[in-house]
């Protein structure tokens, strides 16, 4: 059915710059607000960005400045342009989405995630 493939993670050094991107696929009516969340070792699950469906933007004060994230409806894709990349950015991402089926049916997915290690 309908599933959400992150990809675009890897290793860069502090300071560096890396692009995240999230696909959606299937049987979708529309997309509500798309949205990236990251897991560091031994941390909680927090939101990192996520931008409505009308393109309103909202970030975790700790990326301000320094993310971007951005959404190509025709596409099905989210990203998120990260610069300046810090030690403590390094985490695993994930993308989330909320879906309206065809059947007018709201649902929520994740997807697998990337991770992103910052270390020089």
């Amino acid at each position: 059915q309908v599933q959400l493939v992150e990809s675009g993670g890897g290793l860069v050094q502090p300071g560096g710059s890396l692009r995240l991107s999230c696909a959606a696929s299937g049987s979708i009516f529309s997309i509500n607000t798309m949205g990236w969340y990251r897991q560091a070792p031994g941390k909680e699950r927090e939101l990192v960005a996520a931008i409505t469906s009308g393109g309103i933007t909202n970030y975790t004060d700790s990326v301000k400045g320094r993310f971007t994230i951005s959404r190509d409806n025709a596409k099905k894709t989210v990203y998120l342009q990260m610069s300046s990349l810090k030690p403590e950015d390094t985490a695993v991402y994930y993308c989330n989405a909320g879906f309206h089926t065809f059947a007018a049916r709201y649902f929520e997915l994740w997807g697998r995630g990337t991770l992103v290690t910052v270390s020089t």
